[in-house]
């Protein structure tokens, strides 16, 4: 049961094949975000504020490349709010301008407002640089284990824990 604390050899490949998974995931990552042209190309939906169009939980695949037409009224994006690091999905409701310098007004489905009380203090509109990509496909309540784990911190032991004892217990 415990042959690989013994071999060395073989617990050396267990952690190079480790390794290995998580330098492929990475470079996974970084690949989407070249193609999608946005630092986070899949974010998970955290609030009820655009129901039903998303539920808490769903999984969002982004798209940040207009090389053929702008940001539309009606688009759904995911923005960031300048000095917070959470990524906000709401869709686009009013346009003022066009090109890199239109300003936009964003809203949840769900919400009374708009959101000129999430932007940054100073900003009452979007600029396009602000926005992290357009949603364009989405898979639902798969990213509800980020949310389990953000909510209970515990289960991120609980979870690497399980993953130590399966690399160590693992027999080739």
């Amino acid at each position: 049961m415990l042959s690989a604390l013994q071999n060395p050899r073989q617990a050396a490949a267990q952690i190079l094949n480790f390794g290995l998974i998580l330098s492929t995931a990475f470079m996974m990552w970084k690949g989407l975000s070249v193609i999608a042209d946005s630092p986070s190309p899949i974010v998970v939906v955290l609030s009820g504020s655009m129901e039903p169009a998303f539920q808490r939980g769903d999984l969002l695949f982004l798209w940040n490349r207009n090389w053929f037409e702008e940001t539309k009224v009606g688009e759904i994006v995911v923005y960031n709010v300048k000095g917070k690091d959470i990524p906000i999905v709401h869709r686009v409701v009013r346009k003022f301008g066009v090109g890199d310098e239109a300003k936009l007004l964003t809203k949840g489905d769900n919400n009374v407002a708009d959101d000129t009380e999430l932007y940054a203090r100073g900003q009452d509109y979007l600029e396009r640089k602000d926005i992290i990509g357009s949603v364009v496909a989405y898979i639902p309540f798969v990213g509800y284990v980020t949310i389990l784990l953000s909510e209970h911190p515990w289960l991120k032991t609980v979870m690497l824990g399980i993953m130590g004892l399966v690399v160590v217990l693992q027999r080739e």
